[in-house]
């Protein structure tokens, strides 16, 4: 042992310097050498489990899907995490300095990790015995947040960089600087620096001045720390070192710092601003992405291209709510929103805490009345300004008592509000009512509810569609989710299946008192038409312009329900919600505004039955095409025999000559309807806007419109369909909870002004297509009373138009089967329907 030991003594005298110093340098290499030894090894260990870096691209983004309108104008996005992509070269050179000057100055001259910064951190690290503080250059950050764990340990910081490195040598630093520009967490949900521009400044990356980029750039380091809404103090202090921090790079000169370092705090709050408003769609394209593409709808970066058409669901919008705010004027104020104390000069700051709570609902803004004068009010709004409502628009807020009551006529503004109630406002925007109410009038929330939905005829593409007041008061789409009695507007769909079984719009049917007894006086039931009047003999034509429910239910009866019924399932209503008794001509159906203007829909495209759809494509983050609709269209070359379109037989379709060649081509839409019964069934609903139940319409000025009217039993819901060659359009009103509108709340009235202010708009710059007769329509003289062929001149002589071969008059038939004496009560004996005349 000795021996040995010493032997070792011997060669480290001869062999080692006897100076400690040199020792030491000795010890100090052998521990760097050591330590090289140990990276080596632990980086051959962690590099094969490095991530690879093929999917580090804008796909890899949990990029929100946005849905479109058809000509690419924003609707929706939908995602957990606000994100905006962007290029690097649209990203301003100022922010670029910025977020360098906060974040990695070196960032163009280092090869992806800062040695020196992570010697500093290590050994600050050390001394405080945590793992706190780091040396992040920008392309660590990028690697971190793409492929590794937030978490601050060793080996996760040895991971990142060795995918620092990684990184550097597969991509450029252009590549690094745009993943970082998109990635980068920055609070508030959002995701990169577009998104955050949004967030919080509401605007768009190139509008941002210096000291908002500053703000921006100091948020990667600790996005709620430094939050400019949350912690304002301490946002200003980080940004003003960043400002410093450029400044000493040169990046700006003295001026603009000190400019910037006093320029205030102006960040807030910013929701998404979409370009238009269709909320409706946006969650039926959502619930239709989530069925089709699950996990991936929220992150995938879908473009969801739509059909709606942007100036059409503009009008939609503002014509339904519009529409619902001049129902709640002619039935009375229902009093504030709710009441706040206000004494003396206003708090401000404790109004807008008030405010706070109460949402702009469809455009109405929420606001505190500061003053009331005696024809005017001053009202403090949620947006910090100062209103005042003058009595054009007081005076119309009479109380509301019920749907058919309403209090005395107000005399002053103190009849209708007082000093601290929560109101809302609606803006004037039209000129001319500007001029005669001012820029705002009093409202309130409206209780009923309504829809709108437009379709293009031709194909069924979904040309606009609004499912009620405000999406975010109500999510519910009465267009696709109210089913509804839709009252005489079924009416055109009864006297069509009588037109189908041997009628002309000349045939006679009596309007005559109907009564059907039951079994007991309760049981009884007398349908009567709206005016209370009784007609003798009258033209369908003409019963169905004024919508003559005698005629309706006696024609019904003639034809056969079972009939009527198996007839009307060929326009797409469900046969479970027909009834199978003589109430049906009175619309005790159920149906949707959706199956409702798709009904309608085969009188406007000359009888095909075409299926609606609203997503016209569907894209991936690099819009690339995955889904495109391919609607079945109408086939005019390929008409049905006329026993085929009798019974409701789809149109048979020529085999292609090479069906490699016609693979792509759409399925052909079913003929439902034979062209003749169609146009006359359009015919015919014209004359109700000519002379009949809509003929507030013939304000639009055109001579190519249809359409009808529908009133429910106790005005429960009022309905208007109307349609051209080129658009149909459904309109409905009513309750959620059925009740009644009040009387006089017909479709007419009801829904006839919200479909005539929409089409105004979608008609505009729409040529007019008059009906064309079918070669085998003819057009003859008859008699306005009787129906029969008569001579020029006959004082009664009008134009009436015949399929060829049922010239002569239709006699009023009884079919087997039916109810015989018009004593004998229907299957089921239901309420009475009343149905205005004009």
């Amino acid at each position: 042992m000795n021996d040995s030991g010493s032997f070792f003594a011997r060669w480290a005298r001869q062999h080692l310097p006897a100076k400690r110093w040199q020792l030491a340098l000795i010890g100090l290499f052998g521990l760097f050498a050591s330590g090289v030894v140990m990276l080596t090894l632990v980086a051959l260990i962690l590099t094969p489990t490095l991530p690879a870096l093929d999917d580090l691209s804008g796909a890899q983004l949990k990029v929100p899907m946005r849905v479109y309108t058809s000509d690419g104008q924003l609707i929706a996005e939908f995602g957990e995490e606000k994100r905006i992509p962007v290029r690097i070269d649209e990203v301003p050179d100022l922010l670029i300095k910025s977020v360098l000057a906060a974040e990695d100055h070196s960032f163009f001259y280092h090869h992806g990790v800062d040695f020196a910064g992570i010697l500093r951190a290590t050994l600050h690290n050390l001394r405080t015995q945590s793992a706190g503080q780091g040396a992040s250059t920008i392309t660590m950050q990028v690697a971190r947040n793409f492929f590794l764990s937030p978490e601050k340990t060793y080996t996760r910081k040895i991971k990142e960089i060795l995918l620092a490195f990684k990184i550097e040598r597969e991509l450029s630093k252009e590549q690094i600087l745009e993943l970082y520009f998109n990635k980068i967490f920055l609070g508030h949900r959002a995701y990169g620096f577009a998104a955050a521009a949004q967030v919080y400044y509401g605007k768009t990356l190139k509008e941002l001045t210096l000291p908002e980029m500053a703000m921006l750039a100091g948020l990667p380091k600790a996005p709620s720390r430094d939050n400019p809404l949350t912690n304002p103090d301490n946002a200003i202090e980080r940004r003003n070192a960043i400002l410093r921090q450029m400044q000493n790079l040169g990046f700006i000169d003295e001026a603009a710092y000190t400019q910037a370092i006093n320029t205030p705090l102006a960040a807030g709050k910013h929701a998404y601003k979409f370009n238009v408003e269709a909320p409706y769609v946006a969650e039926m394209v959502r619930q239709y992405m989530i069925q089709a593409y699950d996990e991936k709808t929220y992150a995938g970066g879908f473009h969801v291209y739509t059909t709606i058409n942007t100036n059409d669901q503009q009008a939609a919008v503002k014509a339904l709510r519009d529409g619902l705010l001049e129902y709640e004027h002619r039935h009375g104020y229902r009093g504030p929103a709710g009441h706040v104390t206000v004494r003396g000069e206003p708090d401000k700051e404790h109004l807008d805490d008030v405010l706070k709570d109460y949402r702009v609902v469809g455009d109405l803004l929420p606001g505190v009345v500061l003053k009331v004068d005696e024809k005017s009010v001053q009202v403090y709004t949620q947006d910090g300004t100062i209103a005042e409502i003058g009595w054009p628009g007081l005076s119309w807020a009479r109380a509301y008592i019920d749907e058919n009551t309403l209090g005395a006529a107000p005399k002053k503004a103190a009849d209708v509000l007082k000093s601290g109630d929560i109101i809302y406002l609606e803006a004037i925007e039209n000129p001319a009512l500007q001029q005669e109410i001012g820029p705002w009038r009093l409202a309130g929330i409206p209780e009923v509810s309504g829809a709108l939905v437009s379709l293009r005829p031709s194909d069924g593409a979904v040309l606009a569609l609004t499912g009620g007041f405000d999406f975010y008061q109500s999510g519910f789409n009465r267009v696709t989710q109210a089913e509804r009695q839709p009252g005489s507007s079924i009416k055109p769909f009864i006297f069509c299946a009588a037109l189908d079984k041997g009628f002309t719009p000349a045939s006679t049917v009596s309007g005559a008192p109907i009564v059907m007894e039951g079994e007991s006086p309760e049981d009884e039931w007398r349908p009567e038409d709206y005016s209370k009047k009784f007609f003798g003999p009258t033209r369908l034509r003409k019963a169905l312009a004024l919508s003559l429910n005698l005629v309706a239910v006696r024609l019904l009866r003639a034809i056969g329900v079972a009939y009527a019924a198996e007839y009307l399932e060929r326009f797409g209503f469900e046969p479970a919600k027909l009834p199978r008794n003589l109430s049906l001509a009175l619309g005790t159906a159920s149906a949707t505004p959706m199956q409702m203007v798709n009904a309608f829909a085969v009188f406007a495209n000359g009888g095909y039955r075409v299926t609606p759809y609203f997503i016209a494509r569907i894209e991936d983050a690099n819009h690339n095409v995955l889904e495109t609709a391919k609607p079945a269209l109408p086939c005019r070359d390929c008409e049905a025999p006329a026993s085929a379109v009798a019974a409701g037989t789809p149109a048979p379709v020529p085999a292609p000559a090479d069906p490699s060649t016609d693979k792509d081509k759409p399925a052909m839409a079913p003929r439902v309807l034979s062209p003749e019964v169609s146009f006359l069934v359009a015919s015919m609903m014209q004359d109700v806007i000519r002379e009949g139940t809509g003929q507030k319409a013939l304000i639009l000025g055109r001579k190519d419109l249809s359409g009808k009217t529908g009133t429910t039993n106790d005005y429960r819901d009022a309905w208007f369909s109307g349609f051209n060659a080129d658009v149909v359009t459904t309109a409905w009103i009513g309750f959620d909870q059925p009740a009644s509108l009040g009387r006089g709340e017909t479709g007419a009235r009801a829904a006839l002004p919200i479909w005539i202010d929409f089409m105004r708009n979608a008609l505009q710059g729409i040529p007019e297509k008059p009906l064309i007769p079918p070669q085998s329509v003819v057009r003859i003289t008859v008699n306005s009373e009787t129906g029969k062929p008569t001579t020029a001149d006959d004082p009664q002589a009008m134009q009436e138009y015949f399929i060829q071969g049922t010239e002569t008059p239709h006699e009023l038939p009884i079919v087997e089967g039916e109810p015989g004496p018009t004593t004998a009560p229907p299957d089921q004996a239901p309420d009475n329907v009343r149905e205005k005349l004009f």
